[in-house]
């Protein structure tokens, strides 16, 4: 009886031993169908996705643009990069002597020029300095614009000292040299004085030479005593003239010396015809750029000037469709 019992006790546990297995053969059976579904589905899903954008992506190809909505896209990312980039600017605009410079007359010839048939579709040139440029942000908000526009760089100084290595990464570009005004507001570092000998105008010009190798024109920032000082202003032109340099008259005084100074010497005297953000305001800058065109095409080509001002660079960015009137081009195509 002992041994009947004992075999029925191990074909028992036998028995509940392949139950065991059986069961767990099952679980690990069902799990590995769960893993195959789930895999097969979400495939199934991806190759789904895939198919679908790929079509989508055919046929918006398809689609015509849609300008207005691309327009307000291309704005909008715009405005917010000049609002990034330029919202901490500090101007270190000019001084002027009275609000007349701000849009000086320029003569109209007595007679009226022969044009030739080859230059009549030729459009009138539009050069845009923008001043007072020193930092990486006021670089990065001018260059969004997409208009070729001639960054004038103030020299290095404590608060921005990485002025000439911002030049040095730029194909084309002028140096903004202070000088000395009639009334400072504040006297920027690097400000050539009337009582500068020659030989510290001399140095002092080498000096910018070294910092901004590529320098080929200069123009000046305030400098409404020392442009109308002749003996300053001579030593300078010396100095320039001694280092290949063109200068570029801002004009912030009507008594500017530079114009007899240049003639005497046979050379061409250039200037700033119009200022276009003496007023810091978006509506009075627009209209600059509409009487800048409109001299542009009176007297075949202009030089304006300007700032890094968030309103000034959104002002030039909507006005983009009229100056497609004037050939929008470098200083160095016009002088």
């Amino acid at each position: 009886m002992a041994k009947r019992k004992k075999r029925t006790t191990k074909k028992k546990n036998n028995s509940k031993i392949l139950s065991y297995i059986a069961w767990t053969l099952a679980l690990i059976a069902l799990a590995l169908s769960s893993l195959l579904i789930g895999y097969y589905l979400g495939y199934s899903n991806a190759e789904e996705k895939i198919v679908r954008s790929a079509t989508e992506h055919t046929v918006s190809a398809k689609l015509p643009l849609k300008h207005k909505e691309e327009k307000k896209s291309v704005d909008k990312r715009l405005k917010e990069v000049l609002k990034k980039e330029s919202k901490s600017y500090s101007s270190a605009s000019h001084e002027i002597e009275s609000e007349a410079l701000v849009n000086p007359v320029r003569p109209l010839p007595t007679t009226k020029p022969v044009v030739s048939p080859a230059c009549v579709s030729k459009k009138a040139k539009l050069a845009i300095i923008i001043d007072d440029v020193s930092t990486k942000s006021q670089v990065r908000a001018i260059k969004s614009l997409g208009l070729p526009l001639t960054m004038s760089f103030l020299p290095p100084s404590r608060s921005r000292p990485n002025s000439a290595k911002l030049a040095s990464q730029q194909s084309f570009y002028m140096v903004h040299l202070p000088m000395e005004a009639m009334h400072f507001n504040k006297e920027e570092p690097f400000t050539m004085h009337v009582y500068d000998s020659q030989e510290t105008i001399l140095q002092r010009v080498h000096d910018i030479k070294a910092l901004f190798p590529k320098v080929a024109y200069i123009n000046n920032h305030t400098g409404s005593k020392f442009t109308s000082n002749e003996q300053a202003m001579q030593r300078l032109i010396y100095a320039f003239n001694q280092n290949g340099i063109k200068f570029i008259d801002s004009r912030t005084t009507a008594k500017t010396k530079a114009p007899q100074i240049l003639k005497s010497l046979g050379q061409k005297y250039v200037s700033r015809d119009i200022f276009l953000d003496h007023h810091n305001d978006k509506a009075y800058i627009k209209t600059q750029i509409k009487k800048a065109i409109a001299l542009a095409k009176r007297c075949g080509h202009v030089i304006a000037i300007g700032h890094p001002h968030k309103n000034t660079l959104e002002a030039l960015y909507e006005s983009k469709a009229l100056l497609k009137s004037v050939d929008l081009v470098l200083v160095k195509e016009i002088y």
